[in-house]
């Protein structure tokens, strides 16, 4: 259809604007992080490689509510063999598995508008994705319970009802996420980390090895702090990723350049994927 040969110029050419501004190839994510998107991803960016006009950098304009943290290491594995410097852009919201899949770039640009979620990890228990923290944390507080000895009959049978080995998947796909995060932000995101700049007591020494490590604990340790965030679905803005948990978040809310353009090529795209119903797409210069 003429419409749709439109729209995808249209999509084409603000791309392209976004590679200039950036001097970099720019790859488009929408949709679940799912083990199906592992191959198309692959061969999406082996085609940016090939191509004559690639750049040393890779930026992800990521949307998605999240999925399996395995299918977001693969995916950083695939990107980090062909690029040394990626860029993660959250136009709307980038959740859950997506929040760790954007730790693994050297620098994060989101707006006041913008959102990354608690890594709460989401298992797929034979019918849907579940959030894992929150069956771990009411079975550990039955079993705190029956500890006490005040856990009632009715807690007593869904407890006895649990799936043993599904409750072993819930703490693997936890502890894979944080074990991911921390390494991600230490090797990556804090590659070039070399001097204190927000602890009044050390501004100006450099950093260790293992105050890197320490503070990626404590990002994982909050991030994943569900009776903290009560929600999986919580959205984490920029002010509180800056604040709370003390992270190093581009703000391209006042940038008359990029704002526009991340904003017009995200609103037309997304519309694009709504008319269509798209449950995944992905956009390069060289795949639509």
């Amino acid at each position: 259809m003429i419409f749709d040969a439109t729209i995808k110029n249209l999509l084409n050419e603000k791309l392209k604007k976004l590679e200039k501004h950036f001097d970099a190839d720019v790859v488009f994510f929408y949709g679940e992080i799912h083990a199906g998107l592992i191959r198309p991803f692959r061969d999406m960016v082996e085609d940016l490689r090939r191509d004559v006009k690639k750049k040393d950098r890779l930026v992800i304009i990521l949307n998605t509510g999240g999925g399996a943290a395995e299918t977001a290491e693969k995916l950083v594995d695939i990107m980090r063999f062909h690029y040394k410097d990626v860029t993660f852009i959250v136009p709307d919201f980038a959740m859950s598995a997506g929040t760790i899949f954007c730790m693994s770039g050297n620098r994060i640009y989101m707006d006041y508008s913008s959102s990354l979620g608690p890594i709460d990890p989401q298992v797929w228990n034979g019918t849907q994705w579940v959030p894992a923290l929150g069956y771990l944390d009411k079975v550990e507080e039955m079993l705190a319970k029956a500890a006490a000895g005040t856990l009632t009959n009715a807690e007593f049978l869904i407890l006895q009802s649990q799936d043993l080995a599904m409750l072993s998947r819930y703490e693997q796909a936890r502890n894979l996420t944080v074990t991911l995060l921390k390494k991600w932000l230490v090797e990556y995101k804090w590659g070039d980390w070399n001097t204190h700049g927000t602890n009044p007591a050390k501004i100006g020494q450099a950093v260790t090895a293992e105050e890197k490590k320490e503070r990626a604990e404590e990002v994982a340790k909050l991030l994943g702090d569900n009776k903290y965030w009560h929600s999986h679905g919580r959205m984490i803005g920029i002010s509180t990723l800056r604040s709370l948990l003390r992270l190093k978040i581009e703000d391209f809310s006042a940038e008359r350049n990029l704002q526009p353009l991340v904003r017009s090529y995200n609103d037309l795209i997304t519309e694009y994927i709504g008319r269509f119903n798209y449950k995944v797409f992905m956009h390069s210069r060289k795949y639509f």
